[in-house]
Order: structure tokens, then C-alpha cells, then sequence
């Protein structure tokens, strides 16, 4: 499993940034480039996504990875 990728908000623009990075990998003018950038990452890598919200907190986290509580469908 690879480093769990962020998206979140700096100085007006959005970055992606690996788990513990000390720099982002990229930053771009939309949150929607950003998390599109991170899911291909994230995909890639096998592991999990977490998105910021403009307030600071975190509004979205999607697994690509094994995860270990997968969800239950009842459907």
C-alpha cells in the first residue's frame, strides 16, 4: 500500500500531497483537478484519498486500496 494522498486548500489553490510529504506533488487552480490528480495517485498506489473543504475539515475520503471495513451492501 502506498502513501495515502490529500487534497487540500493553500493560499487560494488546491495541492495534492502525499502522506508526510513535506512538499505538495502539484497545485492547481480547481479543488476538481486536484482530487482527479489525487485519485489517479491514489488509485495507482493502492491506497486512500481524503479531500478538504475550504473550512479546513475533511469532507470526503474514498479507499483505492485493501480496505479493512469495505462497506456492506444489502442490496
Amino acid at each position: 500500500m502506498g502513501k495515502n494522498q490529500y487534497v487540500v486548500h493553500r493560499n487560494g489553490k488546491w495541492a495534492v500531497k502525499g502522506e508526510n510529504n513535506s512538499k505538495a506533488t502539484v497545485i492547481v487552480e480547481t479543488q476538481k483537478e486536484a482530487i482527479k490528480i489525487a485519485q489517479e495517485i491514489a488509485k495507482n498506489q493502492m491506497s486512500e484519498l481524503r479531500v478538504q473543504g475550504r473550512d479546513g475539515k475533511f469532507r470526503m475520503c474514498n479507499s483505492y486500496g485493501n480496505d479493512p471495513c469495505p462497506p456492506k451492501d444489502n442490496k
